[in-house]
């Protein structure tokens, strides 16, 4: 029994949304997206909520809540839209983005160069800050991911490359 698929999505009257044949879309102050839903489910939208049932009346199927998920961050990213801020810390890393490419300088003998997705918009607003906004929070958590994993932080003395809000859990160093 799943109690977050029963809750409707609110919407307001700037955002249109449709369903037809399978595919969900939405549009927005910042944009449109098209995802394709589950064909075991029907999505019914009225004029300001929106819901998603199934469509054999099955209460105990999982993909229930996480397709009532998928829709909700949808609109809400055509709405609000995402955003993720990195944060580099050790000694000489920095970042900047010339054109369609984020410049990371990350203590290696090489500059890497990441090419930016074409939905995602990044921006340094300082040498050590990344920023990252979107209205799919998918391809802006996998983009984010990726940049992460260019120079993960280490737990002795935190260098590399972590997520604003996140807790570096600290080792202690040797002992003599």
């Amino acid at each position: 029994m799943s109690r977050i698929a029963k809750n409707p999505i609110k919407i307001s009257k700037e955002i249109e949304c449709s369903f037809n044949e399978g595919i969900f879309s939405a549009k927005g102050k910042l944009g449109q997206m098209q995802i394709n839903i589950n064909p075991d489910y029907n999505v019914n939208i009225n004029e300001d909520e929106v819901t998603v049932h199934p469509i054999n009346q099955a209460n105990n199927d999982p993909n229930w809540g996480t397709t009532r998920a998928i829709i909700a961050n949808t609109i809400n990213g055509v709405t609000n839209g995402f955003s993720k801020t990195l944060e580099l810390n050790g000694t000489g890393y920095r970042a900047s983005v010339s054109g369609t490419k984020l410049k990371l300088e990350l203590g290696y003998s090489h500059d890497i160069n990441f090419e930016i997705p074409s939905d995602v918009k990044i921006e340094c607003p300082k040498q050590n800050l990344i920023k990252l906004t979107s209205i799919n929070k998918e391809k802006l958590g996998a983009a984010a991911a990726k940049i992460r994993s260019f120079r993960k932080p280490e737990p002795f003395k935190g260098k590399g490359i972590k997520y604003i809000d996140e807790y570096i859990f600290r080792k202690e160093g040797k002992k003599k």
